[in-house]
């Protein structure tokens, strides 16, 4: 259970939250159980962030097909979410001890030839930095459950937009990189960018509630975000 010192702990006493998340969860694991994770293949992961960069593109505005994008033929921010795509596992241990690091990266990496230099990885501003700086230590000191907590962060990203380019992209990004580091899906062989473009009308609608702030905003944000990770583990290749 988290501690008292959490600064994460009262959401899991929101109405309905914890029962939510604890069903997505237990779909996951089913998922990666019953498919038997321990046969699983790389190019099965290798598909997995393949439809989840594309799906993340989408929802950032690209129009490139999933077709175009396994065939290399990409807009540019499709090219962005599958430059992502390629590094991303590799930040598993930055995550866990150095987010700011890895939000860095990853912008850095969708940013590239888009953005000047400079602006690679930086906040745009210190009010976007000192964002960054809590929710950094937010990771690092929570221990509410993993799907809340990445559900917590995707949302911040989104809506502080403390870079100068592909925000959403970085945020959706970041998401999935936490629940492979937290151990909900160690393979990563579910889809929630997936997810959130299947439910993309209320994944922009419940992401406007939440930028407004207030805790009706917040609660519907995170009852949401659980149903958008069952959707999202429907998507996974394992179901073929």
């Amino acid at each position: 259970m988290p501690t008292t010192s959490d600064p994460l702990a009262w959401l899991t006493s929101l109405e309905g939250v914890p029962s939510a998340y604890a069903g997505s969860r237990d779909g996951i694991d089913v998922l990666l159980r019953d498919r038997g994770l321990r046969r699983t293949r790389p190019e099965q992961t290798g598909e997995s962030l393949l439809r989840g960069a594309h799906a993340s593109a989408v929802l950032e505005g690209s129009e490139s097909s999933l077709d175009s994008v396994r065939a290399g033929d990409l807009d540019e921010t499709a090219a962005a979410a599958v430059r992502i795509s390629t590094e991303l596992l590799g930040l598993v241990p930055v995550i866990t001890s150095s987010p700011l690091q890895a939000f860095a990266r990853v912008h850095t990496l969708a940013g590239k030839g888009v953005v000047g230099d400079d602006a690679l990885g930086r906040p745009v501003d210190a009010e976007a930095a000192a964002r960054l700086a809590t929710l950094s230590r937010t990771i690092l000191t929570t221990e509410v459950p993993a799907l809340m907590l990445a559900a917590l962060v995707h949302a911040e990203l989104v809506t502080v937009a403390p870079f100068a380019s592909h925000n959403g992209v970085v945020a959706r990004a970041i998401e999935r990189l936490l629940l492979v580091a937290r151990g909900v899906d160690q393979a990563s062989l579910t889809v929630p960018e997936a997810g959130h473009l299947a439910l993309r009308a209320a994944y922009e609608s419940n992401l406007r509630g939440y930028s407004r702030g207030g805790r009706a905003g917040l609660h519907s944000w995170l009852l949401y975000a659980a149903e958008a990770y069952s959707r999202g583990a429907e998507a996974s290749p394992l179901n073929g």
